[in-house]
């Protein structure tokens, strides 16, 4: 599982999550991060030295989860000199640069395909002998997920690692469906996502049937955003939050403050200050479409992370939201000690509490009451 060295390399095809046959040489020794987000995975697959394959990522992570990127940034002091990327989905990717490090292999994310075309990304680096494969944690992580994580530890010749990690998160997923399945007389409360409130002065961003709003069903809920809109992302207007009323509010909140300084975004990740994390959700949801509904008149106004939307450790975020929507049942559920679990078992950095806040009384809004 661990052989690297050249006499042990070997041309293999892969099928990537659209379906594409690759070929490519594994295990990959350089490998170029379409997306920063990208090392979540990364650094389960190579926990002893998350960076010493990676010649190249993307910016994302430093602007959209500086928490994160300062976290590895001090185990690892080194990745402040990696190249970085512009979003290929933005037609950011610069061809030259990435052909000059010479990777083995290009990670793209699935949003970047209509740009890649475009470009002609693919048929280009090709044209070198770089191969580009294409993961997904983002657009339809319940049917990406898996193949995303099995595909790269295949890649990265840490396929034992994978299936590990892919077992983890099956049995924790498990931990919602098998009860949830077993419950008499369920009852789904109307649930809205909140996407990123506060980032602007527009209202009212969401999730439809995947991703987040996937999440909430599977977690026992009916989501607004999926009997409203088709694609993963859209927007609710505010008169119909308001018509609705939703039985509770699910913002997504993370640290912003280089995308959008000074913003009322809810400010969560590793080590966020909770307390002001939960000033700023009581805030958000004296907005006009919340502030008259069934679910701030209960205390039933929570926030999460908004990253566990893009990295394969959402089974953490289903288990967190199944505990808001059904707390009676999932009164022994905790998805922090799932979290730290993961860290522990799988990651090179410390778990630090900061992912969840609520404005139920309860002081990290984590601990579900019977």
């Amino acid at each position: 599982m661990l052989c690297t060295g050249a006499a042990r390399a070997e041309q293999v095809t892969v099928t990537d999550v659209l379906g594409r046959n690759v070929r490519v040489t594994v295990p990959v020794e350089r490998v170029l991060l379409g997306e920063g987000r990208q090392i979540h995975i990364v650094a389960a697959l190579d926990r002893e030295a998350p960076f010493r394959r990676v010649v190249g990522w993307g910016d994302d992570l430093e602007k959209a989860d500086p928490d994160t990127y300062r976290a590895y940034l001090a185990r690892y002091p080194g990745i402040a000199a990696l190249p970085k990327f512009g979003a290929a989905s933005q037609g950011g990717f610069d061809i030259e640069k990435a052909v000059s490090l010479k990777p083995d292999v290009v990670f793209l994310n699935l949003e970047a395909q209509r740009a890649s075309e475009e470009t002609q990304l693919i048929e280009k680096l090709a044209a070198v002998g770089v191969p580009v494969v294409y993961i997904d944690f983002r657009h339809a992580p319940f049917r990406n997920t898996e193949p995303s994580i099995r595909l790269m530890g295949q890649l990265f010749g840490r396929s034992e690692i994978a299936e590990a990690l892919i077992a983890f998160r099956a049995s924790e997923i498990a931990r919602v469906t098998e009860r949830l399945a077993k419950a008499q007389d369920l009852r789904r409360p109307l649930v809205m996502l909140d996407r990123i409130p506060g980032y602007s002065d527009d209202c009212c961003m969401t999730f439809g049937p995947e991703n987040f709003g996937k999440m909430v069903e599977i977690a026992g809920g009916t989501n607004l955003g999926s009997e409203l809109l088709s694609g993963t992302f859209g927007t609710i207007n505010p008169e119909t939050i308001i018509a609705r009323n939703p039985e509770v509010v699910i913002a997504t909140g993370g640290n912003w403050g280089a995308l959008a300084p000074g913003g009322g975004w809810v400010g969560l990740g590793p080590g966020a200050d909770l307390d002001e994390a939960r000033r700023k959700l009581a805030a958000l949801a004296r907005r006009p479409a919340f502030a008259q509904t069934a679910a701030v008149a209960n205390g039933r106004v929570h926030a999460i992370w908004h990253q566990f939307y893009n990295s394969p450790y959402q089974f953490v975020a289903l288990q967190r939201i199944a505990g808001w929507l059904h707390p009676a049942l999932f009164a022994d559920l905790d998805p922090e000690e799932t979290l730290r679990q993961l860290h522990e078992r799988f990651l090179p950095l410390p778990y630090r509490p900061g992912y969840w806040v609520g404005l139920d009384g309860r002081r990290n809004g984590d601990k579900p009451a019977p």
